[in-house]
């Protein structure tokens, strides 16, 4: 097994423990839930029914949506009596192993041979 072998099989690995993550962030209603809880800059969390006012979705889909942030740990819940806020996990590991993930596949993409037909016409020209 090559150090290439070994690198892919370390990145498949990798890729496999943030699909949580990617999945949660690929939806496009999730992306502007996540600035719009920025905007709003509430360090002690955000309530269901006010992302809701601010957005375009129900309270039902708002809840199903911060249900799958929370699962794949972007964000965490603070419960107050019967009241929920949902705020950024500060230390999303999640986020952090996204990043290395990226990274590494950047890092195996450089290795590989440019197959882009811009960089084959100047090869091959003589």
């Amino acid at each position: 097994m090559t150090s290439y072998d070994e690198d892919i099989r370390q990145l498949a690995k990798e890729f496999e423990s943030c699909r949580k993550v990617m999945l949660a962030l690929g939806d496009e209603n999730r992306q502007h839930l996540i600035l719009e809880m920025m905007q709003m800059g509430s360090c002690g969390g955000v309530r269901v029914g006010v992302i809701a006012d601010r957005s375009h979705l129900s309270r039902p889909a708002v809840s199903h949506h911060i249900q799958i942030l929370k699962d794949a740990g972007i964000l965490r819940l603070r419960k107050e009596g019967t009241k929920n806020y949902y705020y950024f996990d500060v230390g999303m590991e999640s986020m952090s192993k996204l990043i290395i993930m990226l990274q590494h596949a950047e890092n195996i993409m450089k290795k590989l041979p440019c197959r882009s037909e811009e960089k084959m016409i100047e090869v091959s020209e003589p």
